[in-house]
């Protein structure tokens, strides 16, 4: 296997998913309750130049890390115009983010917000279920 595929260190995993409070940093299901298992994801993908550190990995379920690919743009379905997608280590997740009044849906609020939300499906219907489910057991939505 090329040396740009090199399995990413237990060490620095950890790291991600500790510093990303063992949730996913697009969808914010948590890695324990979610139906999909965990990843850590490039940022800045490593086909596009992107570094394996911690500047640059952010903690992702399979759902959003796969819809994500090596996408860094997509179009906001507000204006049509292509945004950079959310960046957990440069941009903070309330800024962009909001829930809906029942809790189980995530709201754009920016292009970049809502760009993201379309790109990582990040309303997909397990997700929008596990909310739910959490919700119920009063684990939802996450402290910010």
């Amino acid at each position: 296997m090329p040396s740009d595929y090199e399995r990413i260190p237990t060490a620095l995993r950890q790291e991600i998913a500790q510093q990303a409070k063992h949730r996913c940093e697009y969808c914010r299901c948590p890695d324990e309750f979610s139906p999909d298992s965990f990843t850590v994801d490039h940022i800045k993908p490593r086909q596009l130049g992107g570094a394996t550190t911690t500047e640059n990995l952010a903690w992702a379920c399979f759902g959003c890390n796969g819809r994500k690919y090596t996408r860094t743009v997509y179009a906001d379905p507000k204006t049509g115009q292509e945004i950079a997608l959310f960046n957990p280590r440069q941009q903070n997740w309330t800024e962009y983010f909001d829930w809906s009044e029942d809790l189980t849906q995530l709201l754009g609020r920016t292009p970049c917000g809502r760009a993201t939300i379309a790109a990582l499906a990040l309303n997909r219907p397990g997700v929008v279920n596990l909310r739910r489910l959490l919700i119920l057991a009063g684990l939802h939505p996450p402290n910010q």
